[in-house]
């Protein structure tokens, strides 16, 4: 070798052993998505994430035709020299490679088989007219059917925008690259350690789990420079469906869901517009319904007439056993749940004197309230184990509690009920304020176990609040920091802008609840307050509440998995 020549570094391919025991098959598409963005295929292969964009969906369509399968394409040594044959949707695997591909299309000619891969959109102008990622899924489809024995030494890529083929031939340079992705995604998912995500990149802002991945949001939170994009991912105008009467019946009728009373149809719903369904009382579903709204992975929670949180009912849950795995594993570790535990509490004390300072009304200044929860919430970081964090929790829930009463807007007419709050209380709440603060965290409940459970978190093992038979303990946890900016925030402000009035309240054995009208003007207040945008503090951007849930979710996903150092507690100014 010449002296000023640099050393080149050989790979030695290692061969994937033969497949056996309960090892899956690695598609073809995971190659794909490895060469593009390891990150990527990890979410989707290993941690079993997924979510539709513009693109995906664009995608099914343009696969519409090819996904009709042809029977019977004929194996490779009865194909006949001169015989031209056409097959759709051919699935083929290999247990020796271990791989698995479904191909589009699959032509033979004089002895030889192309396999044609369809695309979205048009022919990229660039030097071998086409990216690596798809000709490397191509590639992955030629070595299965080599191993079939078939005569395979190239196949194509139709773009069907612009209604090209592009012919790829399946060299050596090709075979090495497909081979090290596929050697390469064994290997991370394997390890069990998802990749780095990738740094300011142009891939980052359309790919459809940009919202799930969270690049900038990690690489920021990471110590990086270089302030996070805004979330680019598609709106989802999907809301939940609420059925508090009597007897109602929640049934399927082609694409919407029906609510009938005493067999009445009273109002329905398309599918597509609807998030989550609430039935509240006596109230019940059919079974083709609940059957469709599972496997929609649309979930239904279950509350008593008064708003009390029973439960929900999902399909099969969230793939992601590596997030549980190390969730159960964290809360089994005392340092571990106390370090979550002091900065939920001291977040919730920080968001506390926000609401108290934004919706002050009384004359003097609550200047020393104010210091006395903010030492509060600096003592909090100190404490030494949950006991005496409760401790510290409650005294600052009565510095609280104990001013809630100068945030509510009194009538100037002695003649009208007004709204008086004394002290909190609950099971059951006796005077309408603490009604109506009880059904808000009810309801704040339910919207954290779904999100908790959406992103693969068992929202019944927790850190702060200890587990409990029928208790969402981490959904209690993460929800503490927003329990006065959403549900105290909406309690406030049906009453202090007459959505609800004293007259809305039923009271019956010491304990006092909603009617029916009340209980639904304020399920319309707490779900716009879901609605309303807000900035995030350490990222700048804006984003709906509701959105908001779903991102410090998958953040406190990122922390229990080691991407993060701390999980990055919400809080306004």
């Amino acid at each position: 070798m010449p002296e000023n020549d640099t050393p080149i570094q050989l790979e030695l391919p290692m061969p994937f052993p033969e497949l056996g025991g309960d090892m899956p098959l690695l598609p073809a598409r995971m190659v794909n998505e490895y060469q593009y963005c390891p990150r990527l295929a990890y979410l989707e292969w290993v941690q079993g994430e997924w979510a539709a964009s513009a693109d995906t969906v664009e995608g099914d369509h343009t696969h519409r035709r090819v996904d009709k399968p042809t029977r019977n394409f004929p194996e490779a040594g009865d194909i006949e020299p001169h015989e031209v044959l056409h097959g759709r949707s051919i699935t083929l695997s290999s247990n020796r490679l271990g791989l698995i591909a479904k191909l589009d299309l699959l032509e033979a000619e004089d002895g030889r088989v192309t396999p044609v891969d369809y695309k979205r959109g048009k022919r990229p102008h660039i030097a071998k007219n086409a990216y690596d990622p798809e000709r490397v899924q191509l590639c992955v489809q030629g070595l299965v059917l080599k191993e079939h024995g078939y005569v395979c030494e190239e196949g194509e890529l139709y773009f069907a925008e612009s209604r090209e083929r592009v012919r790829v031939a399946f060299d050596q340079d090709l075979q090495d690259l497909t081979l090290n992705a596929v050697n390469g995604l064994r290997l991370i998912a394997a390890g069990g350690h998802i990749p780095q995500p990738l740094v300011d990149s142009p891939k980052c802002p359309r790919c459809s789990l940009v919202g799930i991945c969270l690049p900038d949001e990690v690489n920021f939170l990471q110590g990086g420079a270089i302030e996070p994009r805004p979330l680019a991912v598609m709106r989802d105008e999907a809301l939940p469906v609420y059925v508090q009467a009597y007897k109602g019946k929640i049934a399927k009728n082609a694409e919407a869901l029906e609510i009938s009373v005493d067999d009445a149809v009273v109002q329905s719903a398309r599918l597509i517009d609807v998030s989550q369904v609430v039935a509240m009382g006596n109230v019940y579903i059919t079974t083709p319904c609940l059957q469709d709204l599972m496997k929609r992975n649309i979930p239904v929670s279950w509350h008593s007439y008064g708003g009390w949180f029973i439960g929900h009912t999902v399909g099969t849950g969230h793939k992601n056993v590596e997030l549980r795995t190390a969730q159960y594993r964290a809360s089994f570790e005392e340092h571990i749940c106390l370090t979550i535990a002091r900065g939920l509490v001291r977040a919730k004390i920080q968001n506390c004197r926000t609401l108290l300072r934004r919706n002050w009304r009384g004359d003097d200044k609550p200047d020393a309230l104010l210091d006395r929860l903010k030492a509060l919430g600096e003592k909090s970081l100190r404490a030494t184990d949950l006991q005496q964090l409760l401790g510290i929790e409650g005294a600052a829930a009565a510095e609280y509690f104990g001013a809630f009463d100068k945030l509510i807007k009194k009538s100037d007419d002695p003649r009208q009920m007004s709204f008086d709050f004394a002290t909190r209380n609950r099971r059951p709440p006796t005077d309408p304020v603490n009604a109506l603060l009880s059904f808000a965290y009810s309801m704040l409940v339910r919207t954290w176990t779904m999100n908790a459970s959406a992103v693969g978190l068992d929202a019944y093992r927790g850190f702060y609040h200890q587990p409990r038979y029928g208790r969402p303990a981490l959904a209690l946890d993460l929800m503490e920091p927003f329990r006065p900016l959403i549900a105290d925030s909406t309690v406030l402000q049906v009453i202090n802008n007459g959505e609800v009035r004293p007259s809305d309240f039923i009271s019956a054995a010491g304990s006092v609840a909603l009617n029916e009208a009340g209980r639904k003007r304020f399920i319309a207040a707490f779900e716009r307050r879901l609605a309303q945008e807000v900035t995030h503090p350490l990222f700048g951007y804006k984003t709906e509440y509701r959105r908001l849930f779903e991102i410090q979710a998958r953040l406190f996903g990122r922390y229990l998995l080691g991407e993060l150092a701390e999980y990055p507690n919400f809080t306004t100014r």
